[in-house]
């Protein structure tokens, strides 16, 4: 094809989406009336060709194309009943390439029809008449046909150069000039069919682009997730979408197009949305704001209690866009979050965060007048949940917080404030006496039976007391200051309840004082160890010195173990502590004559939260100790927690060689039982055991049973707290009993002065016990 016939502004057919492609195909076949009228029209120029010059030639072209245009009607037939399947390029590429061929067969016959008039006839009306018509059907059925490409350029082939041929055949100088002409119009005939084809393309993409848009639009419309109505300058419904229907129960055939907001409230009524007293006031506030008076959107409550959101947006072209939203699942969120926020999920009961609220709502409201805030904390509690588990804990703390709310007034407020421990505001209080009978109803029901899970179950509880504005006027400040009342109580007797007083805030501080030198001691090796010998009643000698803890405190002197012990024990400060011990005593006690021991405490504690063999270890090859000359003494609380595991470290130490005492023996619930399961070398028999034995047979006798039944299974025993010399008589006739400690003897000394006693060998414990 020439270069000057390609259309170079049209993609080809294959860059073409089908989308496009094929409505300008379907342009070819669109228009079967006019192509039949020009058919026919031409036809008959053709047949009054044929009659005037009386050729032969003409008639068989006349009938030739007769046949064409029918041929081609009854191809546009079928195309009319084959048009959904234009959706296919493959398709499409095919019925575009048949009409192509039926309009160039149709032209081409046409071109042949002026070569023949032409070349066979001298008539020049027939010459007129021939070029006319051919030039003039073509222009019809191309400027019909633009759209294809293919089709324009086929067409200037079969028909143009025909007819430039016939101009040329008469060999006379002013047909010769009109062929000119004619390839001049060929040529601007392309380009302006190029220029339409064009124009035909855009508008077949912009419908498209059009339709997508509108399609997606739709789409998008009615999948959104809240309802739409769209409201003109006029206030009258413009566009709404499905969502909206569905929210409001309307019919989806319903057309709400141009309703006004009253009308389109009406339909919501009859459908049984809105409830009729509710009409005028929707309609009025929806018309507030469409016309601007007012921005702000509203809720709406539904007749099946439903909750709806109603949203507006005004457009620059004077209409308003609402937007509707069933916000029932997002408030009833939110207010569970807000519930969980505010409440203890286990109890139901407010938490620290809304009590606070709670208790600052109290005073504002109480004024002058006395609130009492009391600090609950439950006894034994942690016991239930080691022994029954913790689901059946989790139940007693319900029970727990239904008696204290029969236990309060409307006004009073209970709270979990975490754990086992409980806040009760009493607001307001007449007087002291008042909150002192709550305090009692409190600690006499919560001490009654639970029945927990066909277990029953007994408690008690524990109460401080601080009243408002006596004692402080802040929230914070009343649940300390109660929580320091609460731990007073604990203290001096449990299953009671205490006021808070000064002197508590003073001891508190004393202690809060105390625990930081404590820290300070540890971290500075403050502490010392002293050591009180263990006297062999048979050698006559020293046999093992106890390793005691001393504190030499720089402002308060040596402070007791019996004071600073349970709170480094509540500090979790006594493991470290008891590891720094043992290393001092095994360093120590390899300075000593090698058949002296040093006996070293180990608590409870540092068995469930140390590695003692670990620590044992270390502490033995730091001082290059014998394992044997080293005596580990514990007492039956180190079993409370778990003597399997107890056990088993006991086991480990003592195959390491380590000796094993039971210290403080006979005061505990199963002393004679460990004497028979653990690995014991050593029974130290408490003091207690020697009160009364001077004067009274039965100590002795009890004494002395206890020491024989551990001497029968072979266990080494010492009586401990050996103060005077009858006491020591006694003791010392005893055959069962090996070893005697006590200030008789001496009592805990210093590393130097236990090591010049040692030296000395002790002559004049020698003459008190000979």
């Amino acid at each position: 094809m020439p270069s000057w016939l390609r259309f170079p502004a049209a993609r080809k057919p294959d860059e073409l989406p089908v989308e496009i492609y094929a409505p300008l195909v379907d342009s070819l076949y669109s228009e079967r009336l006019v192509l039949f009228i020009g058919s026919v029209a031409i036809s008959l120029a053709v047949l009054l060709s044929a009659w005037k010059a009386g050729n032969p030639l003409l008639y068989a072209v006349w009938a030739t194309m007769v046949v064409i245009a029918l041929v081609r009607a009854v191809d546009m037939t079928v195309y009319a009943r084959q048009r959904s399947a234009m959706n296919q390029m493959a398709v499409a590429r095919r019925w575009e390439l048949r009409y192509v061929i039926g309009a160039a067969a149709f032209m081409g016959m046409l071109g042949v029809w002026c070569v023949i008039v032409f070349a066979a006839t001298p008539d020049p009306f027939l010459y007129m008449l021939s070029i006319t018509a051919t030039i003039a059907y073509m222009i019809g059925i191309s400027g019909r046909n633009f759209g294809s490409a293919r089709l324009v350029a086929v067409l200037i082939l079969v028909d143009g150069i025909p007819v430039v041929f016939a101009l040329l055949l008469p060999a006379d100088i002013y047909y010769t000039l009109s062929a000119g002409l004619i390839v001049a119009f060929f040529v601007s005939f392309k380009f302006i069919s190029d220029r339409l084809r064009r124009t035909l393309l855009d508008a077949v993409i912009s419908a498209r682009d059009i339709t997508v848009l509108a399609t997606r639009f739709d789409t998008a419309l009615n999948n959104m997730p809240h309802g739409l109505c769209m409201f003109d300058a006029d206030r009258r419904v413009a566009v709404t979408n499905r969502r909206l229907g569905e929210i409001f129960g309307l019919p989806d055939d319903m057309d709400r197009k141009g309703e006004t907001v009253r009308e389109l409230a009406i339909d919501c009524v009859e459908a049984g949305t809105i409830l009729r007293s509710e009409l005028d006031r929707l309609a009025s506030d929806i018309d507030l704001r469409l016309t601007g008076s007012e921005t702000k959107g509203f809720t709406l409550q539904k007749q099946d209690g439903r909750t709806l959101s109603l949203t507006f947006q005004t457009m620059a072209n004077g209409g308003s866009v609402v937007l509707v939203e069933d916000i029932t699942e997002r408030k009833s969120a939110e207010m569970r979050i807000s519930h969980l926020a505010r409440y203890d999920l286990l109890t139901g009961l407010p938490n620290r965060v809304f009590l606070r609220e709670q208790m600052e709502d109290a005073l504002a409201a109480a004024g002058a007048r006395p609130v009492a805030v009391m600090f609950v904390d439950l006894d034994q509690f942690k016991q239930v949940n080691d022994t029954l588990g913790h689901p059946r804990g989790d139940i007693l703390l319900r029970s727990v917080a239904d008696r204290l709310r029969h236990l309060v007034r409307a006004t009073d407020i209970v709270a979990r404030f975490g754990g086992d421990e409980f806040v009760i505001v009493q607001s307001p209080i007449a007087g002291v006496e008042e909150a002192a009978a709550l305090a009692r109803r409190i600690v006499t029901a919560l001490a009654e039976t639970y029945e927990v899970d066909g277990h029953q179950v007994v408690i008690g509880a524990s109460v401080g007391i601080a009243l408002s504005p006596r004692d402080a006027t802040g929230p914070d400040h009343l649940l300390k200051i109660a929580d320091m009342a609460l731990y007073w109580a604990k203290a001096d007797q449990r299953g009671t309840w205490r006021f808070f007083e000064p002197e508590m805030d003073i001891r508190a501080h004393a202690r809060r004082t105390l625990e930081l030198d404590l820290r300070h001691a540890l971290a500075n090796n403050s502490f010392q160890v002293f050591y009180q010998p263990l006297f062999d009643l048979k050698t006559k000698r020293i046999s093992t010195c106890e390793a005691l803890l001393r504190w030499p405190h720089p402002l308060r002197g040596m402070i007791s173990p019996a004071e600073f012990i349970p709170i480094a024990e509540e500090m979790g400060l006594i493991v470290e502590i008891g590891e720094w011990v043992l290393h001092e005593a095994c360093r120590t006690c390899a300075t000593w004559p090698g058949n002296v021991r040093v006996a070293v405490n180990l608590s409870a504690n540092q068995f469930r939260r140390g590695d003692v063999v670990k620590t044992v270890k270390q502490a033995l090859v730091a001082a290059a100790l014998d394992p044997n000359r080293l005596e580990i003494e514990i007492t039956e609380s180190v079993l409370f927690q778990n003597t399997r595991a107890a056990r088993t470290i006991l086991h480990q130490l003592r195959d390491l060689g380590v000796r094993i005492s039971l210290d403080d023996f006979g005061t505990g619930y199963s002393s004679l039982s460990y004497l028979q399961s653990l690995p014991l070398n050593k029974v130290k028999i408490d003091r207690s055991f020697l009160e009364g034995i001077e004067s009274g047979e039965r100590a002795l006798i009890l004494l002395r049973g206890i020491a024989q039944l551990s001497a029968d299974l072979g266990l080494a025993v010492t009586v401990e707290g050996i103060e005077t010399a009858e006491q020591l008589a006694l003791i010392a006739a005893e055959d069962s009993v090996t070893e005697a400690q006590g200030w008789l003897f001496a009592p805990a000394l210093p590393p130097r002065e236990i090591s010049l006693l040692l030296d000395n060998t002790m002559p004049q414990m020698i003459a008190r016990v000979a």
